[in-house]
């Protein structure tokens, strides 16, 4: 009987759409593809924004895999086999059984969160969702926030009171994230120099440093994370 190595998983959730879910997990699960990891992307949502997004890529990796929810488990044991060392979750907003799923499953989880009022709300309902999946290691991400202002650190600040850790990283609102998708690439590859990219590249940074804590970085993008 082979043994097999659990991939570490990466849950993206929130109980609002739009929040900018699918593009943190492409992105992160992009970025681990070129430091050399092999990656696989779960699209739990029935929209499969994921999983058309895989099918308009035309470079290799990440695999795209669409299933409901009651075949996680199984989907999770088919990427070990695999050879997957990162599995990376995409769940549909205001899908509670979805993200307790991906939840529970998660070595950590990342909630994009836009500096609107109507996203903040949703954080009690999110934190409710990691009680019930054992409360893994969690982290609130402030995406889509405008390029000027304070939205986004009042919006953390809202995080914070609501119980949260929050990613020392804000995504800001730039086209780069749209016009990528929409060709199946990510603002890392559509433009590298960009400000987008350098944005993901420092979040996929810190959530290597939760994921991979205690333990020696590989790849050739390991030293721009030293």
């Amino acid at each position: 009987m082979v043994n097999l190595v659990k991939p570490k998983v990466l849950a993206v959730i929130s109980q609002k759409g739009g929040s900018g879910k699918t593009p943190c997990a492409l992105a992160m699960a992009v970025l681990a593809v070129e430091e050399g990891r092999s990656v696989a992307v779960v699209d739990l949502d029935p929209q499969a924004t994921a999983a058309n997004w895989g099918d308009r890529r035309t470079a290799d990796g990440p695999s795209v895999v669409s299933c409901q929810v009651s075949r996680l488990a199984s989907v999770l044991e088919a990427a070990a086999r695999e050879g997957a060392e990162l599995v990376v979750i995409d769940t549909p907003g205001k899908a509670t059984e979805a993200a307790i799923a991906a939840a529970k499953v998660a070595d950590f989880v990342l909630i994009p969160c836009r500096p609107l009022l109507s996203d903040i709300e949703t954080l009690g309902s999110v934190k409710d969702i990691l009680t019930l999946a054992g409360n893994p290691p969690a982290c609130v991400v402030v995406t889509q926030a405008p390029v000027q202002g304070q939205r986004h650190l009042e919006t953390a600040e809202a995080a914070r009171v609501a119980g949260f850790e929050v990613s020392p990283v804000v995504t800001h609102l730039r086209n780069a994230h749209g016009d990528a998708a929409n060709i199946g690439q990510t603002p890392t590859e559509y433009d590298p120099r960009g400000k987008a990219a350098e944005e993901l590249r420092k979040l996929y940074s810190y959530i290597c440093s939760v994921l991979y804590e205690g333990e020696k970085s590989h790849g050739k993008h390991a030293e721009r994370r030293a």
